[in-house]
């Protein structure tokens, strides 16, 4: 089922990266979805995970990790823990990952199935995300698996000089994936990629929790 989904609903959609496809192929997405949930694990839909958070679907994670170029030294911020499918795609290409989840249940859950699998360079932090994470800070990367109007300014702060910072940009059916690199002067380049449709970003810096 995974090299069915990395052939017909990746690299068949244009992600080329070998090592995010080589990543996929690996990892068993079936693992990191809810009981009775593992039979739709591998089609190209997002899944509900509980608390209103959902797992992106197989090629949203792919094209977001290649997106972020992740290198083997880098260390990286994930905002919006959810799964931890996303953090241990991306485990795999980079040095460390810092995964923040706001809600204490979605990272408990994930912080235990991680370790249960073996990611042993994955933190999971039970934080507000939209203010980053500055123990660690800076990042080289930084990847938002949520959607605010605007990037939240802390993490922009958060990010390297030279580092990159994917999230979904938007309101509702209007979001697209933004891509922010920061020069070594500081200066911020984006380019806008795929629409896409995620959960809303909650915290101090973007929309307020209901």
């Amino acid at each position: 089922m995974r090299e069915a989904m990395v052939a017909d609903q990746i690299a068949a959609r244009g992600i080329a990266n070998r090592d995010v496809l080589r990543v996929m192929r690996e990892i068993p997405r079936h693992r990191f979805v809810p009981p009775g949930q593992s039979t739709a694990a591998y089609e190209d839909r997002p899944l509900p995970i509980g608390n209103g958070q959902t797992i992106s679907q197989p090629y949203i994670v792919a094209l977001m990790t290649e997106l972020l170029e992740p290198t083997p030294d880098d260390l990286i911020l994930d905002i919006g823990t959810g799964s931890g499918y996303l953090a241990a795609v991306v485990s795999r290409l980079a040095n460390r990952i810092i995964s923040v989840e706001r809600i204490p249940h979605l990272a408990d859950c994930a912080r235990h199935r991680l370790q249960c699998e073996g990611y042993g360079n994955i933190e999971v932090v039970t934080a507000d995300g939209t203010i980053g994470y500055a123990p660690h800070a800076p990042y080289d990367g930084i990847i938002i698996s949520a959607a605010y109007q605007s990037i939240p300014p802390l993490l922009l702060e958060q990010l390297r000089p030279g580092g990159r910072l994917v999230m979904p940009v938007g309101a509702d059916d209007e979001q697209r994936l933004h891509k922010v690199q920061k020069l070594a002067d500081g200066t911020l380049q984006t380019t806008c990629h795929s629409p896409v449709r995620f959960v809303p970003l909650i915290g101090r810096y973007a929309w307020a929790d209901a």
